[in-house]
């Protein structure tokens, strides 16, 4: 009775093989088709091509994150239904090679902002920080968006105006890099040398959302579902969307998985055990608002996926990863409604039993520095991460087993 141990993998190119993880213990790989672009049908031919190539290590391909959701289908274009039946393809042909969760976000432009992508810890660690007043400098200095300065609370936009004075080109062309280039897959491969303009992509993408509220998009959230859970249900696969990252209103988009009103609006607007979502420790607990563990209490049972890890929250609501134990969220209590879950749907005989998990994030330590990782998902903060959540899982483990029997 243990939550599945996984990793999320980014393909062949990926600097962490196959071979690394498992002799490391993970269990079930989280990845993607990464090489084909958004929008286009993922073919039988393709998913089980990289089935096979984690199967032939000994794993299974748990999770899928993610099938991207296309931004018309976020706004509501008038050609979304066309593109959501090549969802609907893609996801139909996923269900009829065997994999059955598929994580996705339905978060306008952005997949998840940091100012700082090498905070320096005390103990000489790096890790990834968000800059409130920083982001906002660069809304108001680069974005050049003159809306921002009434978005905000006005101490926020105090600092921020002092920090955009003093801010160098070597600043600007940083915030720039950490911000779009490094953590957003839409603007993969843009450079900063005059063949592409990766700040007029971006605004191009904001305008979009022109007239976009929260219940605008909402309503796109639904259209999307009431299309797409049926399928699902009929493939055998289950939904599970992430929060926002993180979970406050920037860029002046809306935000609509932040609270505990979002989730259960999202799982009541379609009843189905295939509507369901990622609880994310990161994401949701950098809301001063949210009670972590009121929420995975009232959700566990549409938890199709865990996200584990740590944040520090700071008074001016600046925060920082701090690992994946020590931090603001109680990650025993977390793992004790998890597994209390689990073990629920193992009596009830349910399918969805193995609850994938994989540890989110992680600080670069040692020679993590030494390697070109993907911002957040370096090879030994993570292998500590899941180290320390495996040792924290079988203490909870032991001190449930009179309970379950």
């Amino acid at each position: 009775m243990a939550l599945q141990k996984t990793w999320r993998w980014f393909g062949t190119n990926d600097l962490i093989t196959l071979d690394n993880l498992r002799q490391i213990g993970v269990e079930g790989i989280v990845t993607s088709l990464h090489h084909i672009p958004k929008g286009e049908i993922w073919q039988k031919s393709d998913i089980l091509k990289t089935k096979t190539l984690i199967e032939e290590k000994g794993m299974v391909w748990s999770v899928v994150e993610s099938l991207p959701v296309l931004e018309e289908i976020k706004f509501g274009s008038e050609n979304r239904y066309q593109l959501i039946d090549n969802y609907i393809e893609s996801l139909r042909n996923l269900g009829a090679c065997g994999i059955d969760t598929v994580c996705y976000n339905f978060m306008p432009v952005i997949d998840w902002i940091r100012t700082d992508l090498e905070y320096k810890q005390p103990n000489g660690a790096d890790s990834l920080y968000f800059d409130f007043a920083r982001f906002v400098a660069f809304e108001i200095f680069i974005l050049e968006r003159e809306e921002a300065k009434n978005e905000y609370p006005s101490d926020v936009v105090e600092r921020a105006l002092a920090i955009g004075k003093e801010m160098t080109t070597d600043d600007r062309k940083r915030l720039v890099e950490n911000i779009i280039l490094k953590t957003q897959g839409f603007v993969d491969g843009l450079k900063l040398d005059g063949e592409s303009d990766p700040i007029k992509i971006f605004k191009d993408l904001l305008s979009l959302y022109k007239g976009i509220d929260k219940v605008k998009l909402r309503e796109n959230l639904k259209y999307f579902l009431e299309r797409i859970i049926p399928e699902a249900e009929k493939a055998g696969v289950r939904f599970a969307i992430h929060p926002d990252d993180p979970p406050m209103a920037v860029l002046g988009l809306p935000r609509i998985v932040s609270t505990l009103e979002d989730i259960e609006w999202i799982t009541n607007c379609i009843q189905s055990p295939a509507n369901g979502f990622t609880f994310c420790t990161g994401s949701l607990s950098v809301n001063p608002q949210n009670n972590i563990e009121e929420i995975v209490t009232r959700f566990s049972d549409r938890i199709q996926f865990v996200h584990l890890r740590n944040t520090h929250l700071l008074e001016n609501l600046d925060f920082y990863e701090s690992g994946h134990i020590v931090g603001g969220v109680d990650m025993f209590a977390v793992l004790k409604v998890l597994l209390t879950e689990q073990n629920r749907r193992i009596k009830a005989a349910q399918e969805d039993t193995a609850l994938p998990m994989r540890v989110d994030h992680g600080m670069r330590i040692l020679s993590d520095v030494e390697h070109a990782y993907n911002p957040g998902y370096p090879l030994l903060g993570r292998m500590k991460g899941l180290a320390e959540i495996t040792g924290l899982e079988y203490g909870v483990e032991r001190m449930l087993k009179s309970e379950f029997g």
